[in-house]
This record gives structure tokens, sequence and C-alpha cells, in this order.
């Protein structure tokens, strides 16, 4: 009441007093000085921003970077926090997706190796684990699978050749996975293949430039994997069903739509 009285108001005075002018001085005096439009709480929050970043950046929840500011003194309300985590770090936005350009029919394969599930070898009887090499055209989607039990290079060579009957030609790229049967040295987007498949893909003609897991290159369905899966029929042996287990996509014929 006394920044009231100390404006000019009478309390004695009736209500023509409460003019615009009178109610803009009371609040500019019991507002609080903001130089910069901010609150205080917000510049204490400001002042520790390249430490709330680390500690974001490590992966602490913004609960915790509340806590340990506040271990340090700096005590402010999460609210408050927040809100400047939001608008001025970026936290909780979603990272831009950067969708890539589809390619022409036939000029890129990708290929990567799965586990199908277990199978009784007809050799020895026992339940082995059966790995799928798995070969997705990128522009049709048309899936084939080689099943092997060993991720070796003549194993992939084999399911390759596999693959270039099935899709009645060769991919002008391959894109594989770091997969240690031909890959010497991993990288995101040049991966230094081994001598050997090196001079396979030479012979072949197609070139293995860039390395791209199967889940970040395309929309890829799963197929739910199985040896019994319905799209592969039951694999009751490698010698007599290697290369038949496949999940065509739009186009039913193999050779169509690369």
């Amino acid at each position: 009441m006394w920044r009231w009285r100390s404006c000019g108001l009478d309390r004695d005075g009736g209500a023509d007093q409460l003019t615009d002018e009178l109610l803009a001085a009371v609040v500019t005096g019991v507002r609080r000085s903001r130089p910069n439009g901010k609150s205080q709480a917000w510049e204490t929050v400001a002042a520790q921003a390249e430490q709330i970043k680390a500690w974001l950046d490590e992966g602490l929840t913004l609960t915790k970077v509340h806590a340990l500011l506040g271990r340090r003194g700096v005590v402010v309300s999460y609210r408050t926090l927040h809100r400047y985590a939001t608008t001025e770090l970026g936290f909780g936005q979603r990272r831009t997706t950067v969708r890539v350009a589809d390619c022409e029919p036939g000029a890129e394969l990708q290929v990567d190796f799965g586990r199908l599930g277990l199978l009784t070898d007809a050799a020895d009887g026992r339940r082995r684990v059966i790995q799928g090499l798995i070969f997705v055209a990128v522009y049709s989607r048309h899936m084939f699978v080689y099943p092997t039990y060993q991720q070796t290079l003549h194993e992939v060579i084999a399911g390759f050749e596999a693959a270039w009957r099935f899709f009645d030609g060769v991919f002008a790229v391959v894109i594989p996975d770091n997969m240690k049967a031909i890959v010497d040295r991993a990288h995101a987007t040049d991966p230094k293949l081994n001598d050997a498949f090196r001079e396979y893909a030479q012979a072949r003609g197609f070139a293995g430039s860039r390395s791209i897991p199967l889940e970040s290159a395309g929309p890829v369905e799963s197929p739910g994997w199985s040896a019994a899966s319905p799209t592969c029929g039951r694999i009751s042996s490698l010698e007599s069903n290697s290369g038949i287990c496949r999940s065509a996509g739009p186009e039913q014929s193999a050779g169509a739509g690369r």
C-alpha cells in the first residue's frame, strides 16, 4: 500500500484517482529491474550455460543437472532451467532428419547379415545358428536372403552369386554393412574392403564405395526372420534351400524394378 501512497493515491479519494498514469507508476515501482529483459534467475542460469550444455552432452537428465546446480549453490527453479535449456540450448528438440534421394532402378543394393534362427544340421544332428546374408534393392525394396552357417568370405561371395541370379543382374553399387568377412577397416562412408572381395567386385563390375547399416539406409519393414517364416517356407537343410528365402517388394518379378 505504501507504493500506492508514494505515487499520490489518497485513501479517502474516489475511484477517479485510478488513472493509467498512476497504475503505470505503481507497476514500474514494484517490478524488479530487468535491464536485459530477463529475470535474475534467468541470468543466473545463463552464467552456467557452458557447464549445463556439457552435462547434457554427457547424457545427464535435466533433473540431474538441476540437482548438480543446487550443489554448486546455483538455486533456481526447475521451470526456469527447463525453459532456458529448451530455448537457448535446444534441449528436448528432435534432430533434423535428412531424407536421402531415391536412386535409379538397379543402382544400389544393401547387404548385411542377420540371424534367422536355429536349424538341425543334417550332417551331425546338432542344432546350429543359421545366418542370413540379406540383400535389399534400394529402389524397389525387393529382398533376397542367402542362408548360411558361417560369415566367411567364401560364403559371402557364394551369397552374392546367388543374389545376382535372383535379381537377374549385377547392381552398380553395393552398400555393405561393416562385415568382417569383407571389410578390413570400418568407416561410415568409405570402408576399406579386403583385397579378395575388392578383386571380386572388380571382376563383377560393381562398386562398394559406402557402408550404411540396413536400418538407416531406407524404410525396410522387418519380415520377421525365422527358419520357418511364412515368407521363406521351412528350411530343412542348407544344401537344398540355399538362396530360396526371399521377400519381394511391390513388383512380383525378381528382375523387374531393381
